[in-house]
């Protein structure tokens, strides 16, 4: 996954954001080991506080994969929030 594929699973919601900022880290170092890269992604809104991600794997394309799609669930329900008060309704 590249940053052009982040940018297709965030399309949809690209007029509420600001930024994106993405951060990797091999956990083990020189060590192998199953699990060991972390992939966060964090989204900026404006008006609104940051909201992140994490997801490990053993390498760093299904890293980022998985953390990009953990971040399309996460603003769906951000968004859906955002509409629900604008339309002066809340879930709870």
């Amino acid at each position: 996954m590249t940053a052009a594929t982040i940018q297709d699973v965030l399309a949809r919601y690209v007029e509420n954001i600001t930024t994106v900022e993405v951060h990797y880290a091999d956990e083990n170092g020189p060590k192998s080991g199953d699990a060991d890269i972390r992939c966060t992604v964090e989204v900026r809104f404006e008006g609104r506080k940051p909201v992140a991600v994490t997801h490990h794997a053993a390498d760093l394309p299904i890293a980022l994969e998985a953390a990009a799609e953990k971040m399309a669930r996460m603003l769906e329900h951000q968004l859906g929030r955002i509409r629900d008060e604008a339309n002066g309704s809340r879930s709870e």
